[in-house]
This record gives structure tokens, C-alpha cells and sequence, in this order.
């Protein structure tokens, strides 16, 4: 073989492998499921955060230095995955350019980078990845009368109407007590931050100073609820509305009818039982008339909201394991909201209900929940359970906290993984380790516990098969 004819060989071998490269490299983001493009999304706006708030001197008001690189990080996993557990008061210590930092971070992080980049997109005359519609869409089995398509803009038309509409009502009642520039800031903050449930409060004391403020408090409790019922139910809770007026025939189906009932029953139970509780404590120093609206307002705020009208280190124990429970069970799946989901929480005592009425299948409402949902619902409840108690292990054992704190380490832990942001005095007292660790909870619970276990499960995507191993018993009770 002549040396020209070995040459041509050669470079051909060169640019073949240079193509296989490139194709390689392609396959690996063809590859890419839902579940890793919406989780690396989150860490990359967590990441663009971090490097905002460690880097650039004019987020901090004169005077603050500059957090450094794991608070800095705190601080932008708190505000992307929308907890509002802070490390530094947010009021005082940062610039306003600081706070409209933080406020992108809570606008991003509580609809999703993926339904920015959806509607983004569409805006441009482009058309949505199928990976961008499996992860925006939902199931369409759960809820098929939902056009998913046009579901992606109303979760913005949703949320940009009613953060508007609150944050037009509470400047008129902020204005004439901070000013038009103050209170309009503040509105506009505590608006967005109380529709994506963050918690994040440019007052020192959150909204500690407005315990006789019956609008203020009602309207931050419109935002929270509305914003954690979930965009699927807030879908059909408006097709509902349109089929009436045309007096058309609709269904709504049973994940939103769980949902609003569980809200309701949460609701209802938590503020009695905060009344109840706390009347003569951290409700004590309030005027009568304003208490039923401060332990309602209560009962609100742990699902996932994270604002606090009272001390929450002042309060009694029962109402604190309360708390714990309200932030451990959550808002709705879709929405802004965090926690293991209400209709999560909901399945088993259904399950529970359907065995002692001798029932085989789990029903409600003339409707029988499929088996395997059962089951993820229980799987998820466990890992759940099994995360934040692990958490708290690593938090008391790391921190050295003493008996007296041990109430403080599970409410911080449940806080963190639920994203409600809620603190007992805790946060600004934990090591770098324990900062750490809360890091990692907020943004597991903020991704869902279900989309990581699928992300790291090769398994999720293969073929189940079309066998199954030999079946035996075990003793259980």
C-alpha cells in the first residue's frame, strides 16, 4: 500500500471517529430523560444564585459583607426551591438589588425553569421538546380533561394575574403606612413570595408586625392557599367555571376533589387546634378580635408558605409537633407548595378506611384508586419519613445540640425538606456541615423525592418483563 493510499486511510479513520464523537454526544442529550432535565435545571438556577450572591458586592447593603460560599449557597437553594430559611436577615442585610435577586430566584424556582423555557419557546413560534411537555404536561391519565398544551401558559396567566391582583390590593393598604416606593416594594415581594410559598420577608420580623392587620393577613392567605392547590386543580377548577356558564356538562375528577378536601379539612383542624393550643401563649398579647385570624393564619403558613405571625420559638410543644405535622404533609402536587403532597398523605387512610369497611380495592367518592398508586403513595411516605429522620440524626449529632434543642433540630429538618421556611432560632446557629445538610433537603424536596428515585434508577426506564419471582410470605404485626 503506497504511503498516500495509507494517508487517505488514516484521515478518514480520524474524521470517522470525530463523527462517532459528535453523535456520541448528541445520543447523551437525546438521552437526557424528564426527570435529569428538570433537576439539572434547578441546579443550574441554583447554581447562577450561588455565583450572584458570593460575586457581585451591590446585592449587600452598605455596610454587609458579602455572604460567603455556603451561605451564599443556603441562601439561593432556600430562595430557588422556595423555603425561605434564611441565614442572614433578608431585610436589612441585603441591597434592593439583593432582593430583586432573590425575588427572580423565588419567581423562577416556584413554577420551574422548564415552564419558563416552554413558554419561552412557544413565544418564539418554536415548539416544546417531548421531554419539556412529559415533565410540564403531568399525567394525562389523572386528569384527562385538562388540555396540557394551553396548561403551560395559564400556569402563567395564573400565577402572573394573581400575584399582580395581591400585589396591587396590598400596596393600597401598604402605601399609606410605608410610603409609595417602600410599599410597593413590599407588595410586590410579599406578593410573589406568598403565591410561590417562600417565605422570604423583607421585614426583620416577617409579618410579626401585622397580628392586627385583618387584610394583610387575609390576602398573604389567599396567595398561600391558591398557590398550593396546584395548577391542575386551579385548570379544572376553571373549566368548571366556564362549563357552567355555558351550561355544559363537567366532571371534576378525583385527584382535585382530594386535594380541595384535604386543604379544607387541614385548614379547618389546624386552626382549631393552634386556637386551641396557643390562645393564652403566643396568642395571648393579641386583642380578641384578632386572634381568630392569627391561629387561622397559622394554620396556613406551615403548608409550605413559611411566613410567621408569631414566635414559633415562644410556642408550646403541642403546637409545635403540629406545625410539624401541617409542614410534613404540604400543599398540593403541581404547585408551589412543597411537603409530601396532600393527596400523598391522603391515599393510605383511604386504604386504611376501604380495609376496615372489608372492602378489597380503595374507593372514594364511586371512584376505586389503582393499586399501584397505593403503593408509590406508602413507598413515598416512607422514604420521606426515612430521610428527615436520618437528617435529624446527622443534625443533633453534628451540632451537638443539647436535649433542650432536640424539638428546634426536627423542626428545622422538616422545614427544610418540606421547603416551608418556618424556624425555631435554629438556622443561624448550625455549623457549616449542618447548612449543608439543610441544603440538600430543601432541594430534594423541592424536586420531589419520586423524580430523583427515578432519575437514579436505571431500572425506572427498562422493560418490567414478563416474569416474576418465586412468591413467600412474611410474618408481619
Amino acid at each position: 500500500m503506497s504511503p498516500a493510499r495509507r494517508r487517505r486511510i488514516y484521515k478518514w479513520e480520524l474524521d470517522a471517529a470525530a463523527r462517532t464523537r459528535r453523535v456520541s454526544v448528541w445520543n447523551v442529550w437525546e438521552q437526557i430523560t424528564p426527570e435529569w432535565l428538570f433537576i439539572i435545571s434547578f441546579l443550574t438556577l441554583i447554581g447562577i444564585g450561588t455565583l450572584g450572591l458570593r460575586v457581585l458586592p451591590f446585592f449587600y447593603a452598605d455596610g454587609n459583607p458579602g455572604l460567603g460560599w455556603i451561605d451564599s449557597l443556603f441562601t439561593a437553594t432556600s430562595a430557588v426551591c422556595v423555603t425561605g430559611l434564611i441565614v442572614v436577615d433578608t431585610a436589612t442585610y441585603f441591597s434592593i438589588w439583593g432582593k430583586l435577586w432573590i425575588l427572580l430566584l423565588i419567581q423562577f424556582g416556584g413554577l420551574g425553569m422548564i415552564t419558563f423555557t416552554t413558554v419561552l419557546i412557544a413565544s418564539l413560534g418554536g415548539r416544546p421538546s417531548l421531554r419539556q411537555e412529559a415533565i410540564t404536561a403531568g399525567s394525562r391519565e389523572v386528569v384527562p380533561t385538562v388540555d396540557y398544551r394551553g396548561l403551560t401558559r395559564h400556569v402563567i396567566l395564573f400565577t402572573l394575574t394573581f400575584e399582580a391582583i395581591g400585589a396591587v390590593v396590598m400596596a393600597l393598604v401598604w402605601v399609606p403606612q410605608f410610603g409609595l416606593f417602600a410599599g410597593v416594594g413590599h407588595a410586590v415581594f410579599h406578593s410573589i413570595s406568598a403565591f410561590c410559598n417562600a417565605g422570604f420577608s423583607t421585614f426583620s420580623d416577617s409579618v410579626m408586625s401585622f397580628q392586627t392587620w385583618p387584610i394583610t393577613l387575609s390576602l398573604l392567605m389567599i396567595l398561600i392557599v391558591v398557590g398550593g392547590l396546584g395548577f391542575l386543580t386551579l385548570e379544572e377548577l376553571w373549566m368548571n367555571v366556564r362549563a357552567r356558564r355555558a351550561r355544559r356538562g363537567f366532571r371534576v375528577s378525583l385527584h382535585s376533589k382530594i386535594v380541595l378536601m384535604m386543604t379544607g379539612l387541614l385548614l379547618v383542624g389546624g386552626w382549631i387546634g393552634f386556637a386551641v393550643l396557643e390562645w393564652d401563649n403566643t396568642l395571648d398579647a393579641i386583642p380578641g378580635w384578632a386572634r381568630p385570624i392569627n391561629a387561622l393564619f397559622m394554620s396556613v403558613t406551615p403548608r409550605t408558605a413559611g411566613f410567621n405571625n408569631v414566635d414559633y420559638a415562644e410556642m408550646t410543644t403541642g403546637a409545635s409537633f403540629l406545625t410539624i405535622l401541617l409542614m410534613f404533609i404540604g400543599g398540593a402536587p403541581g404547585s408551589t407548595a412543597g411537603g409530601l403532597k396532600v393527596t400523598t398523605v391522603a391515599l393510605p387512610g383511604l386504604l386504611a378506611w376501604s380495609r376496615i369497611r372489608g372492602q378489597r380495592v380503595t374507593g372514594f367518592l364511586n371512584r376505586t384508586v389503582p393499586e399501584e398508586t397505593i403503593q408509590r403513595a406508602v413507598g413515598l411516605i416512607v422514604l420521606g419519613f426515612a430521610l428527615v429522620t436520618g437528617s435529624i440524626l446527622l443534625i443533633v449529632i453534628s451540632e451537638g445540640s443539647p436535649p433542650d434543642r432536640f424539638l428546634d433540630a426536627m423542626f428545622e429538618c422538616v422545614s427544610a425538606f418540606d421547603t416551608v421556611g418556618l424556624s425555631r432560632n435554629l438556622t443561624s446557629d448550625l455549623s457549616g456541615f449542618g447548612r449543608l445538610t439543610m441544603v440538600v433537603l430543601m432541594f430534594l424536596g423541592r424536586v420531589g423525592l419520586p423524580t430523583v428515585a427515578s432519575a437514579l434508577t436505571v431500572a425506572a426506564y427498562r422493560s418490567p418483563g414478563n416474569f416474576r419471582y418465586a412468591q413467600e410470605d412474611v410474618v408481619i404485626g
